[in-house]
């Protein structure tokens, strides 16, 4: 499976949604970096499932215990693993889904590619349930970013067709709701709760800002800081589009439109605008780094839907059961800041090893 990430840290994310635990390996972190538990757990109840009316009723603690790599408060060089227990599974309720696939999951998928034998009891490693491990991995890097002077803030930009307003400029993390508009925020839970009463689901979206950024980190190609986003946010299920900056709203633009000029202030050049989201040919230009993130509504409804048995090869109609989110978005915003930080933070590693090595080009204009 697919459950590895990064070239100068290795991520691993492990276990299923009803399995004993669920987990994490951070390889290359180094020795001696303390990391604040408290403020890890913090970042971890914003994703946890059971906090309010908008999330699954299914309550897990997301505790993390760390098993090796962390000893008094601090990192120690070796592999850092953590386990999340589940307590609060049913499996019950998805014993149909084995021969019956939900519309919109992978359950389908996942029975063919495995022959049968994967784990399909509340989506096994395809569920949202590993974004708690990601989390885990993304708030120690969160910690270490900050000690850096770069900080993560995001927002839900929109849930259905009801948009926020204003620009992210500030963390909303406080907030019960993170949006910059409460206005706009309670009209999105009353969106949430009337699609919720009809047992459907709703999307939408998460904008995600990283500032303090140096210049230089990232690379052309394949190894853009684009690339690397994507290929991290991508791993966050129900996630179905990204975009950076003024994204496909560009394309309406003409060249003199979207160009961010350039201006000196102080000896540090800087651009005007934003448009390209902070990232010029994969590299960072010192600007905030800006993209948003479309979340799909979640597939798992009580409506009847349609679908097939994979065993006869019939037409079936199938009733979900379970506890399933009505909207995945206010949950998935922690976890696209905790794939923003994992991503930054790996990039950050190797542009101090470009700077070693001496292959770095002029200074870092930060």
């Amino acid at each position: 499976m697919g459950s590895l990430y990064g070239e100068n840290i290795k991520l691993t994310i492990f276990g299923q949604s009803h399995s004993p635990a669920i987990g994490m390996t951070l390889e290359g972190i180094p020795a001696g970096e303390e990391i604040n538990t408290g403020t890890l757990q913090n970042f971890l109840n914003r994703r946890a499932p059971g906090n309010n009316e908008f999330s699954t009723p299914r309550k897990e603690d997301d505790v993390p215990e760390f098993i090796s790599g962390f000893i008094d408060g601090h990192t120690c060089g070796v592999p850092l693993t953590a386990i999340i227990r589940n307590r609060d599974t049913r499996s019950g309720d998805y014993s149909e889904l084995k021969n019956v696939p939900r519309p919109g999951h992978a359950d389908y998928t996942g029975a063919i590619k495995y022959g049968g034998y994967q784990d399909y009891a509340g989506g096994g490693h395809f569920s949202g349930r590993l974004t708690a491990p990601l989390c885990v991995a993304g708030g120690i890097c969160i910690q270490l970013l900050e000690k850096e002077g770069i900080r993560i803030i995001s927002r839900i930009a929109s849930i259905g067709s009801v948009e926020d307003k204003g620009p992210l400029e500030v963390s909303t993390s406080e907030k019960a709701f993170p949006v910059v508009d409460d206005e706009c925020g309670q009209k999105m839970q009353a969106l949430i709760n009337e699609t919720k009463e009809k047992g459907d689901s709703v999307g939408g979206t998460v904008q995600c800002a990283v500032l303090g950024l140096p210049v230089g980190l990232g690379d052309p190609m394949f190894g853009g800081m684009e690339n690397r986003i994507a290929q991290i946010v991508f791993g966050i299920p129900a996630v179905k589009g990204l975009e950076f900056g003024k994204g496909f709203a560009s394309t309406l633009l003409k060249g003199s439109e979207n160009n961010d000029p350039f201006f000196a202030d102080g000896g540090r050049i800087m651009t005007s605008g934003n448009n390209c989201g902070g990232i010029l040919g994969g590299i960072t230009n010192g600007m905030p780094l800006i993209f948003r993130v479309a979340v799909k509504p979640t597939p798992s409804i009580s409506l009847p839907q349609q679908s097939a048995d994979i065993r006869t090869g019939t037409s079936a109609i199938l009733t979900v059961k379970g506890r399933h989110d009505p909207c995945i978005v206010p949950r998935a915003v922690p976890c696209v800041e905790a794939a923003a930080a994992i991503a930054v933070y790996d990039a950050l590693l190797g542009r101090r090893k470009e700077i070693t090595n001496g292959s770095a080009g002029l200074q870092e204009n930060n």
